[in-house]
């Protein structure tokens, strides 16, 4: 518990490393452990309170380790045991939370349960996986499609059945209906406990379970034609299933005999859909600590949808708890995604640091977000995502937002490797890196915010109520016991101008001025003003 009788992840800012991408210590082009300890200190030093990793267990890295091959152990690309004990005690010694990823839902078809359940009807693990019989035309048994593009299921002769993947063919889904399932993935999360770690980012949360009678799904009501099939079905049977949390408070149950653990799930669905499953997640005390969604990952950059995603939740699940983010390893970088609603990349970069550090509930930042990244452009010959080579050039991938790290402008590979790099590093992403970020740049920026938002108990514990401020201006106070601070932020490329209803002093990081009681934003603007009276 921290001050205040909170636990500590309740206002915390988490820092999601790939550590694919983050340092390569070995020279072999790719990032590993050793390297993401030799560079905590850089995270340490923004003000974070915990680290996100990425997979890093044992997989032949057909989805860049979203392939489970063997819960209990670190890929050898990635380094050894040893060389994780080592990560946490670094980052616990640095004052830094490890939070490490669990993909659950689904395995490697090389996991040794896959292996043995594929072989015949009749093994031990027979019924480990999600398997149905073929249609009398040879058809599978439903109309599921996989994210990654075509049906949800393939055909295993030894069998003659298909098996489902929600995502990869090579990467089948376990049967959650079968008990023995449940205890073994609880086992494996068990180990990471005992190891040390401080709690789960849990993958595709909203996926564990499908629906018993293999019901196919309804179309989708849309007014346009989507680049993908997924798309086109309203997801009723394939995911998020009731089942589901019963299975949310087993893990609830195991963290919770461990101090101080934390779980936040990420939902895998849009709109406002995944907003009322966040509520659903995260409702009272026995479920998960807290969950996201791509809400706010979309392209959608304005007050309307800012406000729906936060007060939806409110609305949806008024005792459970949210986690923001704008970036992450499977979206397009904020800074370029929104880049049409921007004066500039680094006003961009500054007004969402500002946001995310001003909204209720735990922050969620990803590597080189603090230094104002943007998405690299790759040609087709670079491309290393699954998705993006099949549907290329409609789909571009994730390859993009998942480039090196940068570390020094006009080292080799921007200071990342001493080889070529796994994916390259482009001159657009080099010119961002760490040793050019001094007074006054986006990584500065991103230090004092953090900094303000930790001495604020208005942002830390404080409830958020919105404001009318015009379409373009979004509005809210944030207020504790102690403190009541009202934040404003320009969404539009053109200067505004607030008129208020009461005075009030601007404090922390800002681009806004205020003579008397008419604030003006320029484009991009933003600002924290404490008061004690009522300004709208």
């Amino acid at each position: 518990m921290t001050d205040q009788g909170r636990e500590w992840w309740r206002d915390a800012v988490i820092y999601q490393i790939y550590p694919r991408s983050f340092q390569d210590d070995n020279g072999d082009g790719v990032g590993d452990l050793p390297g993401i300890t030799r560079r905590l200190q850089h995270v340490a030093d923004l003000g974070v309170d915990a680290i996100w990793l990425s997979p890093f267990f044992t997989s032949p890295q057909k989805d860049m380790g979203y392939d489970v091959s063997d819960y209990c152990d670190v890929d050898p690309l990635f380094g050894s045991l040893e060389d994780f004990d080592a990560l946490i005690a670094e980052a616990h010694r640095l004052g830094l939370k490890v939070i490490i990823d669990q993909v659950l839902s689904h395995t490697s078809d090389k996991h040794p349960w896959f292996e043995e359940s594929r072989a015949s009807r009749d093994n031990d693990k027979a019924d480990w996986y999600v398997w149905a019989d073929v249609n009398a035309d040879g058809s599978p048994p439903n109309n599921w499609p996989s994210v990654f593009g075509g049906p949800a299921w393939e055909f295993e002769p030894r069998r003659g059945q298909y098996y489902l993947h929600n995502f990869l063919i090579e990467q089948p889904d376990l049967n959650f209906h079968n008990p023995a399932v449940q205890d073994a993935i609880l086992e494996t999360c068990k180990f990471w406990l005992d190891r040390g770690v401080d709690g789960f980012r849990l993958d595709t949360v909203n996926y564990y379970f499908h629906d018993a009678r293999l019901r196919s799904n309804p179309p989708a009501q849309r007014d346009d034609i989507p680049n993908e099939i997924y798309a086109m079905q309203d997801h009723l049977f394939s995911k998020t299933q009731p089942e589901n949390i019963a299975f949310l408070k087993k893990l609830r149950a195991l963290t919770d005999q461990y101090d101080d653990r934390m779980m936040v799930g990420e939902v895998g669905e849009d709109g406002a859909k995944s907003i009322q499953i966040m509520g659903d997640y995260t409702a009272g005390s026995d479920r998960l600590h807290m969950a996201y969604s791509f809400a706010m990952l979309s392209p959608n950059f304005s007050v309307d949808h800012m406000r729906t995603c936060i007060e939806g939740f409110q609305k949806g699940a008024p005792d459970g708890h949210p986690s923001w983010s704008f970036s992450n390893h499977d979206v397009q970088r904020h800074v370029s995604r929104w880049a049409d609603h921007a004066v500039s990349s680094d006003a961009i970069a500054r007004q969402a640091c500002a946001m995310l550090m001003s909204f209720e509930g735990t922050i969620g930042i990803y590597q080189g977000e603090e230094l104002g990244q943007t998405e690299a452009e790759l040609v087709y010959e670079e491309l290393t995502d699954p998705p993006a080579i099949r549907f290329w050039p409609g789909v571009k991938g994730r390859d993009g937002c998942r480039t090196p790290m940068v570390w020094e402008k006009d080292a080799a590979h921007a200071g990342f490797s001493g080889v070529q790099p796994w994916l390259p590093v482009k001159p657009a992403q080099a010119q961002n890196a760490v040793d050019t970020q001094g007074e006054g740049s986006v990584l500065e920026f991103y230090k004092e915010a953090i900094a303000f938002r930790k001495g604020s108990s208005a942002l830390r514990y404080g409830s958020t109520k919105f404001h009318d401020a015009g379409p373009t201006v979004l509005a809210f106070t944030r207020a504790s016991d102690d403190q009541m601070l009202t934040c404003l932020f320009n969404m539009n490329v053109e200067q505004k101008t607030v008129a208020l209803g009461g005075t009030a002093e601007i404090v922390g990081p800002h681009a806004a001025t205020l003579d008397s009681q008419t604030l003006i934003l320029p484009g991009n603007g933003f600002v924290y003003l404490q008061h004690d009276g009522t300004l709208f």
